[in-house]
């Protein structure tokens, strides 16, 4: 028996509980491994792009209100992917829009899920260099500001809670590793 199929839930029934504009909610009653039955509640969610775009030894960055958190917070270009859009051209869109900036050299750096424990929301993070200015043109629910900063800009930024979400600090590290070491 395979490792994955040792720690199966089979799901008996799913029970829709909300359908947003960009997530669902649901909740699965499942079989255990054991025999035993157990209840669910999965945010469903259609996967999103995040961009480390590099300027020379400056990083773009965004700053905006994030509701949830009743604050401002500093974060890489991110977006959600559109219904059958490929990661790499929501990527390049989110990069645009948000930023101004283009490119021609951007790679996938990993992608990974938020919180597999209630969501199965999915980000493909990249990053890109040779960065081209052009004109942002964020979403019209999108108030946005954005900044080019260093990495020891973006670590105080961590410090004291300014950038505070998983993917920026993940963006962070990577950015780190790749000054360290050449390679993502």
């Amino acid at each position: 028996m395979t490792l994955h199929k040792k720690f199966e839930e089979i799901t008996i029934k799913t029970e829709p509980i909300f359908k947003g504009k960009i997530i669902s909610l649901q909740v699965d009653h499942v079989r255990l491994p054991n025999g035993e039955t157990a209840t669910r509640e999965i945010v469903k969610h259609p996967g999103a792009v995040a961009v480390i775009p590099l300027l020379g030894d400056k990083m773009i960055v965004v700053e905006q209100y994030r509701k949830p958190l009743e604050k401002s917070q500093v974060e890489i270009p991110a977006g959600k992917l559109d219904a059958g859009e490929e990661p790499l051209k929501a990527a390049l869109r989110e990069l645009e829009e948000e930023t101004g900036f283009r490119t021609e050299n951007i790679k996938l750096v990993s992608s990974f899920y938020t919180s597999p424990g209630f969501a199965d929301e999915i980000i493909h993070l990249y990053i890109a260099e040779n960065l081209v200015k052009g004109e942002a043109n964020p979403d019209e629910d999108e108030f946005l500001e954005c900044e080019a900063i260093t990495l020891e800009q973006a670590q105080q930024y961590i410090r004291e809670g300014r950038i505070s979400d998983a993917k920026t600090i993940m963006a962070v590290y990577a950015w780190q590793l790749y000054l360290l070491t050449g390679q993502i």
